[in-house]
């Protein structure tokens, strides 16, 4: 293989918002597009593959992650624009791409400086916020598969619906998206993203390791107020906590494990059934294994 710098037993608490989780047995971070074609083209990796990007939505458990993780934040991040729209590649933050295209005078995506991750994230999960949502925009996708090949796919090749996309096939990943955003010189999007900053900070706990929403709104409520006429608010397992500011976001206090967060989640889950009779549905994906 080609001066490839792999790393064996890597910590995965610095590559996620929640600062938790065991070790990848390998992980890369690709330089580009091409050098993460070449990697995959060698088929000389540990397999499974786990695609993150800024671990914003993901909670890893203690016994970490087998095979080979990728890291597509920082990465895979360029963006072209044109009359017809833009094209953004995955490893692309989604405040970085709210905040060019606002200074370009594009409008709509505007939404995306509340998303704190990375656009292969939220087309991932069809993140959404502010009235908004990923695939709203979406005209068609770059997918990478298992052996480096590139594949161009519309969007009615997927199945797409509130936090949940599924994938024609499994072993594809996005790295990169063309998005029907347009200019509108008398619009002030700049504007509209403070706006929306300034009700994020007011509103979340930005201040602490979170992985922003846990649980997806239910249909005509929301998790955040479930959770809190549950009194769950400041409900605590070891060192992470129902957030007092937002309800539906889970803190780690500093030296949370995984465990804590999961045994939080499941306690959630089991009270606003109890109570409610709603049964709430995770927007954090859990990966990898328990310790031991």
């Amino acid at each position: 293989m080609r001066n490839v710098l792999i790393l064996k037993n890597e910590s995965l608490n610095k590559y996620n918002s929640w600062r938790v989780g065991g070790s990848a047995d390998t992980l890369f971070t690709p330089k580009n597009l091409e050098d993460l074609k070449n990697f995959l083209k060698q088929e000389k990796y540990l397999k499974p593959l786990t695609f993150i990007g800024l671990g914003s939505n993901i909670l890893v458990r203690d016994g970490g992650i087998r095979g080979t993780v990728i890291v597509m934040h920082a990465a895979l991040n360029e963006i072209q624009l044109s009359d017809d729209g833009v094209y953004a590649e995955a490893g692309n933050t989604c405040a970085k791409i709210a905040k060019t295209l606002a200074k370009e005078h594009y409008v709509g995506a505007e939404f995306f400086a509340g998303i704190p991750g990375t656009i292969g994230g939220a087309l991932a999960m069809n993140a959404g916020c502010y009235g908004s949502e990923t695939w709203n925009y979406v005209a068609r996708v770059n997918m990478i598969d298992q052996a480096g090949n590139l594949i161009t796919r519309s969007k009615s090749e997927f199945l797409i619906s509130y936090r949940e996309v599924v994938k024609p096939k499994i072993n594809e990943w996005f790295v990169g998206a063309w998005f029907n955003f347009k200019k509108d010189l008398a619009a002030d999007p700049e504007s509209k993203i403070k706006e929306y900053l300034n009700h994020r900070k007011n509103t979340q706990p930005l201040n602490w390791p979170t992985a922003g929403s846990t649980f997806r709104n239910p249909k005509d409520t929301f998790a955040a107020k479930l959770i809190e006429e549950c009194g769950l608010k400041g409900f605590r397992v070891g060192n992470a906590e129902v957030s007092d500011k937002h309800a539906n976001f889970i803190i780690n206090l500093g030296e949370a494990s995984a465990k804590d967060i999961e045994d939080i989640i499941e306690h959630i889950e089991a009270e606003v059934f109890k109570r409610k009779g709603i049964k709430l549905e995770r927007e954090v994906k859990i990966l990898g294994d328990f310790l031991n």
